[in-house]
């Protein structure tokens, strides 16, 4: 045992080593174990256990450190339960008829002792939705949102070396904050970052540029400094600021001194002359790098930024650079099909992808704060954000939620505008005024660069209301009020927050109640809203309406409006809940990318109508040209202008055949889009994003399943079940078709095709390499296949996990006594004092009398109880006996300091375990070692 005990602190020493940069941050994703639903905390009865329940390091049940987890699943975060269960009719038609109950996580893992005396942070993005966390039976956080993530010092509760540490995670899902889908699990990224005592904070950068006139530029550069050292320290901050070909611009420092478990602040001011602008088509970013030097310690932390200015006009709406920018925004929430609200980075690429490619330039991230990743990305790909708080509330623990917020996102030059609160009801009077005014002030304090809106739905007349104490006041569904407002307020800026509210299935185009169905034709909308393009043009003609939202981007879970059961998911978004485009989406792109950038044409509906042959279709044409014409077969149905709104359309008398649309202008041919009667589905085509995944464990890639016909045309109408088989370094973690009304298993090898599409999602393994081969079959189709490179990478950096075991810690030890004393004697339940209390390693001096007790609770976990697990003592001085409920296990008949084991007789309960020592008066004795339970 010596042997594997040396090779294991030589194993964490080098571990260390590999790892030697003052800073880590470590994914913690891998390795956690799960129960769904809730273990009650056992009763605490009687004057002991109420005793011991209330000290620290105490929790009992599956919060505590030894607590029995070896039934429970193993799995990876990101990880939303939710979304593997079934539909329930008498579940919460919000949250989309999912089950949703109580969770528990556990997480094992050790630290070198090369660790100890630095400052340790656990970190959570997000659990859904109200949790508490213990580290080695400690409560460390409660959190009352499943938006917000938490930074927790867990330094004080560490152990080092040998020893494990526990993680335990408490998650209560049924508590709800929204009206929407919000899944249920630690759905986003875990970590462990560790850093020298003295250190920069997480979140402790603010690096914003500023300037007066678009050509005189500097950045204010504030850095927070912690400490959870023993001693005062001076320190040296070093800023540096790179710019995006790799080369540095300009260098500041400053020197600050922190105290022991305090905070100051480094404030340094960088001049810039002719920085490169963060624009929309040429989102350039800036580097900003902070060294600090503090004794022999050193930290490093790095924020990127961007140079532009924001304004926005009471008369003419929103200014980037100085340049009028029309808000072409979305609303959108956080769940994709197959996947819930775990949505992997390079899914979140994929949405924020397709919204660009619709014309989106600015997305509300409704009602809630996004994950840090998807803000990196709208940083990238230039999307201008509105960021929003998610619960109303300047109490002390709401406020935190919203000065996180702010502080973690407000270096981001995509964000542009703070949003407070979405619809309350309170915004028309003093009550929701004086709310806002401290929330904006707390805003303020932390970022004064960007205006505060709030999304309003009513109240905006009151005396006392909201609008009265923001920057910009959002509308949401106010068209009939936007000229009345703006004449009553004109100093104000407006925007539209949230707007539209129409309905439409993907590849539906008769709208039939019965059956939950609405046409995608544009023609129905929630009787609070308004049609898309009802909507743009009320935005569109006013140039004080800074742009508009629509509601929504993409189709969520819940919310199914205007259908119940056994709808389960909303019909408002332009995609489906896969991001297949619904007639909106190409709507809103004829109306929003310009023709110089990219003409514009598509025909809706599809030309397959079987039995309806010399029925009129309605057909629309959606184009930025100014004229389309229409053919059928070659001949031309008609030619008409082009309403920059309402876009045109056509009564055709239904011929099977070709049906072309060509995009005009001055008579010449710009573009065309073409839809043919497609015959019966022969064949399946998997199509996929990209060409190859990255093996890092984290990539993930969505894959189209569609149907095709003998002449090789999709068939929209198809609706046959396909199955899954994979092959290779990857996993299939979803599946989806973007149907409101489907009941089928998103984690299931299979999915009906809805309307000609499916999605299955792809997700690499850690580590993994060479190739993956999909194959989808359907009965009677031919099948198909694609073979994917998954490409070596390196993988991110992550926290071992260990395996669980148990740990006997806290002793109790009784007085040294001249003579043998009974090993199974009992102490009064009440009696605290006349024993002490003990963390092993035990030493006691040399000493006379010489015997001593030393008793623990002992319980073994149901993998450890087949009869062969050992007791093992690391370093058992004196001689020793072993007793465990009365029944003696073991003697050691030497003095020495040793290592001594028993074999563990079966049994689950909580038993007694008494060690009785015999000391050598010469030398020390006690139990100066580990105690664990151990497999053979």
């Amino acid at each position: 045992m010596a042997w594997r005990r040396v090779l294991l602190m030589v194993l964490l020493a080098v571990t260390s080593l590999a790892h030697a940069s003052p800073r880590e941050r470590l994914s913690l994703d891998q390795g956690w174990l799960f129960h769904k639903g809730d273990i009650p905390m056992p009763p605490v009865k009687g004057h002991g256990a109420s005793y011991n329940y209330a000290k620290a390091g105490g929790a009992v049940g599956p919060a505590g450190a030894n607590f029995d987890d070896s039934s429970w699943r193993r799995l990876d975060l990101p990880h939303d339960w939710a979304v593997e269960g079934g539909f329930n009719p008498n579940e919460n038609i919000s949250q989309g008829y999912r089950e949703r109950g109580i969770g528990w996580y556990r997480r094992y893992f050790q630290l070198p002792v090369t660790d100890r005396g630095r400052h340790i942070e656990l970190q959570f993005d997000a659990i859904a939705t109200h949790s508490t966390v213990w580290v080695n039976g400690n409560v460390v956080n409660r959190n009352w949102s499943g938006y917000n993530g938490r930074n927790i010092d867990i330094t004080p509760y560490l152990r080092y070396g040998e020893d494990v540490n526990n993680i335990a995670v408490r998650v209560d899902a049924d508590a709800m904050e929204g009206w929407w889908y919000e899944g249920a699990g630690i759905y986003r990224h875990t970590w462990l970052v560790k850093r020298n005592a003295v250190h920069i904070a997480t979140d402790g950068i603010h690096a914003n540029p500023v300037s007066t006139d678009g050509k005189r530029w500097s950045l204010p550069v504030e850095i927070e400094v912690n400490s959870s050292g023993k001693a005062a320290q001076d320190a040296e901050v070093e800023v540096t600021l790179i710019d995006p070909a790799g080369k540095e611009v300009a260098r500041s420092r400053s020197k600050v001194r922190v105290q022991p478990l305090g905070m100051s602040t480094a404030k340094l001011q960088l001049p810039i002359k002719q920085p490169r602008l963060w624009t929309l088509k040429d989102p350039k970013l800036y580097r900003v790098r902070a060294r600090l030097a503090a004794g022999q310690g050193t930290d490093e932390a790095e924020i990127k930024t961007g140079f532009r200015t924001i304004r926005f006009d009471a008369e003419r709406g929103f200014f980037l650079n100085g340049q009028h920018v029309k808000l072409q925004g979305v609303c959108i929430h956080q769940d994709h099909a197959g996947v819930g609200v775990a949505v992997p980075e390079a899914i979140w690429e994929f949405r924020l992808r397709r919204l660009k490619e619709m014309g989106v330039n600015a997305i509300r991230f409704s009602h809630n704060a996004p994950a840090a990743e998807v803000l990196d990305m709208a940083d990238r790909m230039g999307l201008l954000v509105m960021d929003e708080n998610r619960n109303f509330n300047p109490s002390p623990d709401y406020m935190q939620q919203l000065t996180w917020l702010v502080k973690r996102d407000r270096n981001h030059p995509s964000v542009i505008l703070w949003s407070v609160f979405n619809e309350e009801p309170m915004q028309g009077t003093e009550v929701g005024y004086e709310m806002v005014r401290r929330m904006v002030a707390a805003v303020k304090a932390l970022d004064a660069t960007r205006p505060v809106t709030a999304a309003m739905n009513g109240g905006l007349f009151a005396d006392i209301n909201v609008s009265q104490a923001v920057d910009v006041v959002g509308f949401n569904y106010q068209i009939k009020d936007y000229d009345r407002f703006h004449q009553a307020n004109p100093k104000l800026p407006l925007t539209s927050s949230e707007d539209t509210s129409a309905f439409m299935s993907r590849g539906e185009f008769k709208t039939d109640r019965a059956r939950n169905i609405m046409a995608s034709d544009d023609t129905e909308a929630a009787y609070w809203g308004n049609t898309h393009r009802q909507a743009w043009k009320a935005i569109a003609e006013r140039p004080f309406i800074a742009g508009g939202f629509v509601w929504t981007g993409f189709d969520y879970r819940g919310e199914p409006t205007p259908f119940e059961w056994p709808s389960a998911s909303s019909f408002f978004g332009a995609m489906d809940l896969c991001g297949f485009a619904k007639t909106a989406f190409w709507l809103h792109r004829a109306q929003w990318v310009k023709l110089e950038d990219a003409p514009v044409i598509k025909i809706a509906p599809h030309w397959n109508w079987a039995g309806q042959e010399g029925q009129n279709q309605r057909v629309m044409v959606l184009s930025n040209a100014p004229r389309v014409r229409l053919l059928l077969n070659g001949k031309v149905v008609d030619e008409r202008d082009v309403d920059p709104f309402e876009m045109v359309s056509f009564d055709v008398a239904y011929a099977p055949g070709k049906l072309e649309a060509v995009a005009l202008k001055g008579g010449a041919e710009l573009a065309r889009d073409v839809v043919e009667t497609s015959g019966a589905p022969v064949r399946l085509l998997l199509t996929p994003d990209r060409k190859a995944l990255a093996g890092d464990g984290l990539d993930a890639m969505p894959v189209t399943v569609s149907a095709l016909d003998a002449q090789g045309r999709p068939v929209p109408t198809a609706n046959v079940k396909v199955r899954f088989e994979l092959s290779g370094a990857a996993s299939i973690i979803g599946v989806g078709n973007g149907d409101p009304n489907s009941h089928e298993s998103e984690k299931a090898p299979e999915r009906s095709l809805y309307n000609g599409l499916a999605q299955v999602i792809l997700q690499s393994r850690r580590a993994g390499t060479g190739e993956l081969k999909l194959r989808a079959l359907a009965d009677g189709l031919q099948p198909a296949e694609i073979t994917l490179a998954v490409q070596a990478i390196s993988t991110p950096p992550a926290v071992a996990a260990a395996e669980p075991v148990t740990q006997l810690l806290y002793w109790r030890i009784s007085p040294a006594q001249a003579a043998q004393p009974d090993p199974n004697v009992q102490l009064a339940d009440n009696d605290m004092n006349t024993w002490g209390w003990g963390e092993v390693p035990i030493k006691q001096a040399a000493e006379s009398p010489a015997w001593r007790l030393y008793r623990t609770d002992l319980r073994l976990r149901a993998d450890l109880n087949d009869g062969r697990a050992r007791l093992v003592f690391r370093e058992l001085a004196g001689k020793a006996q072993v007793w465990l409920a009365g029944v003696k296990l073991g003697e050691k008949t030497t003095a020495a300091p040793a290592e001594f084991s028993v074999l563990l007789p079966t049994g689950t309960t909580q038993r007694q375990l008494t060690v009785m020592i015999e000391s050598d008066p010469a030398q020390s004795s006690g139990v100066r070692g580990k105690v664990v339970v151990v497999k053979p």
